[in-house]
């Protein structure tokens, strides 16, 4: 490693609570910190860095090829797809993601989800505040659906960490699991049943894998028509693996028995987002990307995202999406 202080650029510290400790880095370094990052300002800002740390500040082709000191990519973030890979491979740039870090609150967050969604809690609470009990004249009544868990299937798409994860709480509440096989294949091996067989048998349905070409629009039209147990869909993990326009529509269809999703594309929608129509019905829930945002689970984000860029300066990089042609 050269002697001079690395130059390391942090482009969107406001994506991390503020109450989390960013521990300094160990060897001798500078650091510039900002809240925020346009598109705009992306490449000026990286321009003589050597390192860029960026939790959803895109990262494409033409601001990389213009860093000409950039070494490594260090992403605040499981999800690598802001991040233009091919041509950091080009560079020899290395990429390193944080991993494992939302090993509890991520499924805890999925099943307050489906918790609420099953016992109509969020549509028992309005009523209540709009005077519905007090006009009911009796100890309680039967507006919405309230379903046990206990006994029911639940359908996970993706047996990365915290798939399984969930898949260990559900099976602790009782709940058969099915792990989903790749969509389209012909054959599938245990523990894997085949995804439409997945959809067609599912109570509850939820996403845990990455987004890409393959999974883009995973769940749209045909898929929902596959739904016959009209389950709850619960999506923590990207936006665009569901197909909005279909959402709204089956939805709306009643080919649900409700929606739970942490995340849009893009993020933060407008009021004109498909998803935010829906926040009219009472089984449906959206929360502002805050599955990961445990305290404990932030903070061990940003351990783990100083221990990636000080493994790298160490000649070692670990957690690494694309590795350097030469260190």
């Amino acid at each position: 490693m050269a002697e001079r202080p690395l130059q390391v650029v942090f482009l969107d510290r406001e994506t991390i609570s503020p109450q989390t400790v960013l521990r300094p880095l160990s060897f001798k370094h500078e650091l510039k910190v900002y809240g925020r990052t346009s598109r705009d300002q992306v490449a000026q800002r990286i321009a003589g860095a050597d390192v860029v740390i960026t939790n959803k500040v895109p990262l494409r082709h033409e601001v990389i090829e213009q860093a000409a000191q950039l070494k490594m990519v260090a992403v605040a973030a499981t999800g690598t797809d802001n991040v233009d890979l091919e041509a950091c491979a080009a560079r020899g740039i290395v990429v390193s993601n944080i991993r494992g870090y939302a090993i509890n609150t991520v499924p805890e967050h999925v099943f307050a989800l489906i918790f609420a969604l099953r016992r109509s809690i969020v549509a028992y609470r309005e009523s209540v505040k709009a005077g519905r009990w007090y006009d009911a004249q009796q100890f309680c009544y039967f507006d919405y659906p309230i379903k046990d868990l206990a006994g029911s299937t639940l359908g996970i798409v993706g047996k990365g960490t915290l798939g399984q994860a969930v898949a260990t709480i559900g099976r602790a509440l009782g709940m058969r699991v099915l792990f989903a096989g790749r969509k389209g294949a012909t054959k599938q091996d245990s523990p894997y049943v085949p995804f439409e067989q997945m959809l067609a048998e599912s109570d509850v349905i939820t996403l845990h894998c990455p987004l890409n070409d393959q999974t883009r629009d995973l769940i749209s039209t045909q898929e929902f028509t596959q739904m016959k147990r009209k389950p709850i869909l619960i999506n923590t993990a990207r936006g665009g693996l569901v197909n909005d326009a279909a959402l709204v529509q089956a939805m709306r269809a009643g080919q649900l028995g409700g929606a739970g999703f942490d995340v849009t594309t893009p993020e933060p929608p407008d009021n004109q987002h498909p998803v935010v129509q829906l926040l009219d019905m009472p089984n449906f829930i959206l929360t502002p990307h805050v599955g990961w945002a445990s305290d404990e689970a932030v903070q061990a984000l940003a351990d783990q995202l100083i221990q990636n860029i000080e493994a790298y300066y160490e000649g070692t990089p670990r957690n690494v999406v694309v590795p350097a042609k030469a260190l």
